[in-house]
């Protein structure tokens, strides 16, 4: 894995000692009008849950695909699953199950899964593979959070754009955030739209559509510190204008966003749980946590309470973190959610020594109120 990626693992991962739920305003108090909220929930977590097999073995195969982060998933028509994935490495996998040292590193692309076949896709050609979205001077896009618009006939990934600011293995920072949209059955490239990013928030958490709009949750990354923000646009068009939530209401500024959470992963997600709404996170309240818990609110904008630990993740300790947990609303299993995280190695040759390290796992996990 290149310096930069690792660099990027690292801070993603890095949390505070100490947080707490972040103020705004009268609703910020801990409600209780709505079951999701006044239901004490307690967890019971299934891990290895599918699609891990299976994206397991195809990773064994060396032929496309062999291990990634982010994780996002998105539903397309003819039955088909987008597995949205930032840093990505290709095959071929030795008989050992090491990596070679030559094989292809891309910073972007997707896996197609459609029953039990998966299909790697990605920019340039079979033998020159390149990023979806290929990196511009200087930098390269990570992707986020996705859904279809335009009655699915498109694919929408929100897009990190990362630069370098030197030749030191810390020398980026996150620049400008942007709109992906592909075609969502041939998977090409079909536009790159700037999105709003005047106010330090990375908005590609988590994409929600709920009641005629598309909520937007973004990160303001501090490095030791994470805050959620929430904005949302009308309809299902990224590229339309956004108002944001001020703790009370919402505005056109974007800098009037206000911080709804502290605590958060760069990414999670938020999704309808019984009559209100299920935040799903990494915890970032401690370094390199391997607790994956649930906060939950009565509305889009919380505020989320009350946490849940659904998970802990058992990879993590000595140079192997996990980070980015979240739900994959469309894939559940009744009630069950099914949660994904990621799995590093803070030593980069490890991820060349054993191809299973840098693979999502999955988790099912059923939520019970407790008697």
């Amino acid at each position: 894995m290149s310096r930069r990626s690792l660099a990027g693992i690292v801070a993603l991962s890095l949390a505070a000692a100490s947080v707490t739920a972040i103020g705004t305003g009268p609703a910020a108090a801990t409600r209780a009008d709505c079951n999701a909220v006044g239901t004490n929930w307690t967890a019971q977590a299934q891990p290895h849950a599918a699609p891990e097999s299976l994206l397991n073995a195809y990773s064994d195969t060396g032929k496309g695909w062999t291990g990634a982060d982010s994780t996002y998933s998105v539903a397309l028509s003819g039955g088909r699953t987008a597995w949205i994935f930032s840093d990505t490495f290709l095959g071929p996998v030795n008989p050992d199950g090491s990596r070679p040292r030559t094989t292809p590193f891309l910073n972007n692309s997707f896996v197609i899964q459609q029953g039990q076949t998966l299909k790697t896709v990605t920019g340039g050609t079979a033998s020159n593979p390149t990023a979806l979205v290929p990196p511009p001077a200087n930098g390269w896009y990570w992707f986020g959070a996705a859904q279809t618009s335009d009655a699915g006939r498109k694919l929408d990934v929100v897009a990190l754009r990362f630069e370098k600011t030197g030749t030191g293995q810390w020398d980026w920072r996150w620049a400008a955030n942007y709109l992906a949209r592909f075609d969502s059955r041939t998977y090409k490239l079909l536009s790159l739209t700037p999105l709003p990013s005047t106010a330090n928030v990375q908005w590609s958490g988590w994409l929600q559509r709920d009641g005629g709009f598309t909520y937007i949750y973004g990160v303001e990354d501090l490095g030791a510190s994470k805050y959620q923000h929430v904005a949302r646009v009308r309809g299902d068009d990224l590229t339309k204008p956004w108002e944001y939530w001020t703790g009370s209401g919402w505005s056109a500024d974007e800098t009037a966003s206000v911080r709804t959470l502290e605590g958060v992963a760069n990414e999670h997600s938020v999704t309808r749980w019984s009559d209100g709404y299920l935040l799903v996170t990494h915890d970032t309240k401690e370094l390199f946590s391997r607790r994956v818990v649930g906060y939950f609110g009565c509305s889009p904008t919380g505020p989320f309470v009350k946490p849940v630990e659904l998970y802990q993740t058992p990879e993590t300790g000595g140079n192997h973190i996990t980070y980015n947990s979240h739900d994959h609303p469309d894939l559940r299993s009744g009630s069950q959610l099914l949660v994904s995280y990621n799995v590093n190695s803070l030593v980069s040759d490890e991820l060349y020594d054993d191809v299973s390290i840098y693979r999502p796992r999955f988790v099912g996990v059923t939520l019970q109120a407790a008697r």
